[in-house]
């Protein structure tokens, strides 16, 4: 079915962060009768930085570009610089800062030169490990920092304000073939009552370039950290777990023609299922197992995932991955036959347990003192069906390879989303860009991360499978939308594969499983609000002038107006219309010249002495009726292709409004590097909410934005063809 290679790449990488300093435009040289300026004087390493030049009109030069550095190590070199002028850093710096000199050659007269001089510094290769953690009082954690530095360079560790615990002396480990690994233990205050949040704060070098871990601490005895769930299991497997194709990785020749690792991913090893003769199965993606259709059956899946074992497959010296199974089944994603991203290994024999038990899915042993949460199994079956009388106040919860036990709310339902696919890890190879459709958004910005692709997302009252991760984004601002396949379409297309009915594997009854939120965000929906640009407040100012004279009616209890700020398209103007708390079922017109409303119950004393809220009250999650969800649904159908034929727009759902949580609206995600055609504030009889988010990838981390940086080299050099 697939053509033989000498090697076989894809699946889900280890995370990584872009981090650059600054923004706007930085005026720099102006020699030779033209200019250079760039987007900022300082990058980190994972980032990037864009070069213009310019003649002495304002019009564009044409040039040619080069870059230098006398600082850094010859073998790590000066970084790149494309036709652009978009400019790419060394993957690893010999010092803690260095400084590059960025050329540009006039084209007609390559004497004619401009140089500008920038600084580049370390970046972290990839968010702490663990990217959050539950700690409960008196509790130490282990914390490990990763940057790209050679035999240099240091992580300043600091809590953030006010936070309780203490830090350990932080300790670096430096190599001349190895990034700057640094680590440092917290531990919790001895007395806790409750739960607090603690935010570790690592600083590469005192500069700008920072990463947080945030900590849950708690008197409840709770203890939860994702490295439970990257660790090698030398027993039966539990599920939840770091695992791999063992051909999961990209191979680049050196700079004498040897080849090299440069690259490998992994995911999840999210459940177990069974079929009716009850042999059993390791349920993750298709491009965790399969590699997104470039794997072949019998391929060899790992425990843990090669990115847990320094991207060394089993039959490298030194390896410690063990097989778990061998791929058996998976469903093709380039199709448009197909609509979920899922495939199956046969357990080998003795090594996964047969209860189908998840990692944190059970209590802590009784007994012990600060214990970690032990392994539960799912319910059995086929699992919970979502629909308006389930999800008011449901929390679902996933425990995956990369950021452990989380929960947080369900954001969309019927939600269509397009999803990029590559043959490599450095997405360096397009595969299949598919289209998704009816599928599960869930809220938070760290819910999930790359590396969970494959988690069994389970109801956190009774631990009934919902769905399967394969993909999320984010802002980068505490905003995002992790994404699952509803469970019960992933074992029915699963079960074509393999011509048998399937269930998960696990317990007769339901059971409680510990709901760990680490996103503020969906706990207050509303957010923090973008200021409005000068042309929107007067915008707003306008429009609320004139529906005080054409909606305020204190007997019908529409008790004032005011110019304010829209949840539903941040960085848009709104009306605030107040209503009587008293009178619920007033309708009120979803804009007002134009301009979205915002509807909030209040009294008419708030409203008088100005302590009205400004933001409408929202809880996390879904709470609409059946009819409200039907009849949404039917306008996304309705509007879904049409939104689709705009490149910047790459997911249509359902969801509730932010201006007015009595109402159902089109959640439109935006690719937040692409400017929309229309943002209109209604279609269908709907409201329309926005989300602006870094376009999904399965392969790179969540901040989809980052430049790909490989804990597993330390050079950037071309990929050996494949053969």
């Amino acid at each position: 079915m697939f053509a033989s290679r000498k090697f076989r790449i894809h699946a889900l990488c280890l995370p990584m962060l872009l981090l650059a300093a600054g923004c706007g435009t930085f005026p720099t040289s102006n020699g030779g009768g033209f200019s250079i300026s760039s987007s900022a004087v300082a990058v980190a390493t994972t980032g990037q930085m864009q070069f213009k030049a310019t003649q002495g009109d304002g019009s564009a030069a044409a040039v040619n570009w080069s870059v230098s550095s006398e600082q850094n190590a010859a073998s790590l070199g000066a970084g790149s610089i494309d036709a652009t002028g978009l400019y790419t850093p060394p993957t690893a710096l010999s010092g803690d800062s260095i400084a590059v000199e960025v050329t540009a050659h006039l084209q007609s007269d390559p004497s004619r030169t401009t140089s500008a001089t920038i600084t580049v510094t370390p970046g972290f290769l990839q968010p702490l490990l663990p990217e959050n953690a539950a700690l409960s009082q008196g509790g130490t954690l282990e914390v490990s920092a990763q940057i790209a530095e050679v035999n240099e360079g240091a992580v300043h560790w600091s809590l953030s304000d006010g936070a309780m615990g203490t830090l350990s002396q932080p300790s670096c480990q430096h190599g001349k073939q190895q990034y700057t690994t640094c680590k440092i233990s917290y531990t919790a205050p001895a007395t806790l009552s409750g739960q607090q949040s603690v935010h570790l704060i690592a600083t590469v070098n005192d500069t700008n370039t920072q990463s947080r871990l945030h900590l849950l601490v708690n008197g409840d005895g709770v203890n939860s950290s994702a490295l439970t769930n990257q660790t090698a299991q030398t027993g039966l497997i539990s599920l939840g777990a770091s695992g791999s194709n063992d051909g999961d990785y990209d191979v680049y020749k050196d700079g004498a023609g040897d080849s090299y690792i440069a690259d490998c991913c992994g995911g999840t090893l999210g459940a177990l299922v069974e079929d009716s003769e009850h042999n059993q199965f390791i349920l993750s993606n298709n491009h965790v197992l399969a590699e997104s259709d470039q794997g072949r059956i019998g391929d060899t899946i790992d425990q843990p995932g090669l990115i847990d074992d320094a991207c060394r497959p089993l039959s490298q010296q030194g390896s410690t991955v063990r097989s778990a199974g061998t791929l058996r089944y998976y469903v093709p994603l380039a199709t448009n036959q197909s609509n979920v991203d899922a495939a199956l290994a046969a357990v080998s024999p003795g090594a996964v347990n047969p209860d189908g038990s998840i990692l944190q899915l059970g209590q802590a042993a009784s007994g012990t003192i600060n214990g970690p949460l032990g392994a539960a199994p799912p319910v059995a079956g086929t699992g919970e069906t979502l629909n308006a009388a389930n999800l008011n106040g449901l929390r679902v919860v996933k425990s995956g390879r990369t950021t452990g036990l989380t929960c947080s709310a369900v954001e969309s339902v019927n939600l269509a989303v397009k999803v990029d696919y590559y043959k490599d890890c450095a997405e360096t190879q397009p595969y299949y860009t598919k289209t998704f459709t009816g599928q599960i958004g869930i809220g938070g910005d760290s819910f999930s991360d790359s590396g969970d692709s494959g988690s069994l997302i389970v109801d956190a009252a009774n631990a009934q499978p919902v769905g399967l991760f394969y993909a999320g984004g984010t802002d980068g601002n505490g905003n995002g939308l992790s994404v699952a396949n509803p469970i019960g379409d992933v074992l029915t297309e699963l079960g074509n594969q393999t011509g048998s009915k399937l269930s998960i594997v696990g317990s007769k009854t339901g059971h409680p499983v510990t709901c760990l939120n680490y996103d503020s965000s969906t706990e207050a929906a509303s957010g923090i609000l973008p200021e409005l640009s000068r042309a929107a407040e007067t915008l707003a100012k306008t429009a609320a002038q004139n529906a005080a004279a054409e909606i305020v009616n204190h007997e019908k209890g529409v008790l004032g107006v005011l110019a304010g700020r829209s949840a539903d398209s941040p960085g848009e103007a709104a009306v605030l219309v107040y209503v009587d708390r008293t009178k619920p079922n007033i309708a009120i017109p979803q804009t007002i010249a134009g301009v979205r409303t915002v509807v909030i119950f209040t009294d008419a004393q708030s409203v008088t002495n100005g302590t009205a809220p400004k933001v409408a009250a929202a809880s996390p999650g879904v709470q609409l009726s059946a009819a409200a969800l039907n009849n949404a649904a039917a306008v996304q159908r309705q509007y879904a292709p049409q939104l689709f034929t705009d490149p910047a727009i790459f997911g249509v759902g359902v969801a509730q409004s932010r201006d007015n949580p009595q109402e159902a609206v089109l959640l439109v995600l935006v690719d937040m590097n692409k400017a929309a055609k229309t943002m209109p504030p209604t279609l269908g009889g709907l409201r329309v909410r926005y989300m602006q988010l870094h376009r999904f990838h399965v392969t790179k981390s969540k901040y989809a934005g980052a430049r790909p940086v490989s804990s597993c080299s330390l050079q950037s050099l071309k990929p050996e063809a494949l053969q």
